[in-house]
């Protein structure tokens, strides 16, 4: 059984599912969604203390008068970390969230014990290295005046780009948990901010020198086991065989899962089943929930 918690962040509040027992396992979502990604995921992981967060402006959580940039978000969630005691952790990410994983773990190196993600951002990219479906989509968000019309009036991410980017057609319940959240042109400012943080051309600079900090802790964090989730690529799939190929290269302790399933970007939503079963092993192979004491 999963439940809700709300927890006092700085000036608001994060709120977050928890089911199990154990050394922690944190599951970070990305943009649109929230905790509800984890909802078929959570149930097939077979020990420990599952935590699913909604990130700071996004999901149950609180919504406070700041910028929701990448500093923001890392911000908040070092907050939430801190404000639960989470050390020897285990950080499942996708999308952003797994960018902010990678970054927590880079920051925070004595207390993370593993590191899974699927459908993530794992380098800085040019334009041409983004998938061509993406790209423009991507620089229109990016345009003064489009964005803002896009994502703020339209709540194009929402209504358009999330069920666009699942194999699987999201329920009309399901794509109506995703929504609520963002009933105003204000509420969804955090989905425009995300969106314009895709670090493309060498912009935003903030974004690409935090992932290029990351990046050196993944290429030289050899003792932490790292696993790459893959899939027959779908619709809005962004981590292509050169990304793959890039993160065998440049990522230590690296092990890839791949299913000939089919996932769009939102595999959580179109393979949970698979995605469980691969932690489950992972960590059990690694015994990343074992007793520390």
């Amino acid at each position: 059984m999963t439940a809700s918690q709300v927890t006092r962040v700085l000036d608001s509040t994060i709120s977050h599912r928890e089911s199990g027992t154990g050394a922690p396992i944190v599951f970070l979502h990305g943009n649109p969604t929230s905790s509800h990604l984890w909802r078929n995921v959570l149930p097939g992981v077979t020990s420990g203390r599952l935590l699913a967060p909604d990130l700071i402006g996004m999901g149950a959580s609180g919504k406070p008068a700041i910028a929701y940039d990448f500093a923001d978000q890392a911000r908040y969630l070092d907050a939430w970390f801190d404000a639960l005691g989470l050390r020897d952790v285990v950080l499942v990410g996708h999308d952003w969230g797994g960018a902010l994983a990678f970054d927590w773990a880079a920051r925070h190196p004595d207390r993370v014990r593993g590191i899974a993600f699927t459908e993530t951002i794992v380098k800085p990219m040019s334009w041409e290295e983004f998938p061509e479906g993406g790209r423009e989509l991507f620089r229109a968000i990016k345009t003064a005046g489009v964005g803002e019309a896009m994502i703020l009036d339209e709540n194009a991410f929402i209504e358009q780009a999330l069920p666009a980017a699942s194999a699987t057609p999201l329920t009309p319940a399901d794509l109506a948990v995703y929504r609520e959240p963002y009933p105003t042109r204000e509420s969804r400012r955090p989905l425009l901010r995300w969106a314009r943080s895709m670090p493309l051309g060498g912009e935003p600079a903030d974004v690409v020198s935090r992932i290029e900090a990351y990046d050196r802790w993944l290429k030289s964090s050899a003792d932490v086991p790292k696993l790459l989730l893959t899939f027959a690529p779908g619709p809005g799939a962004m981590m292509h065989e050169g990304v793959i190929s890039w993160c065998a290269a440049n990522i230590a302790g690296l092990e890839t899962e791949h299913s000939d399933a089919v996932a769009g970007h939102h595999t959580p939503e179109d393979r949970p089943e698979v995605i469980a079963a691969a932690i489950s092993a992972w960590v059990e192979r690694h015994q990343l929930v074992a007793d520390t004491a």
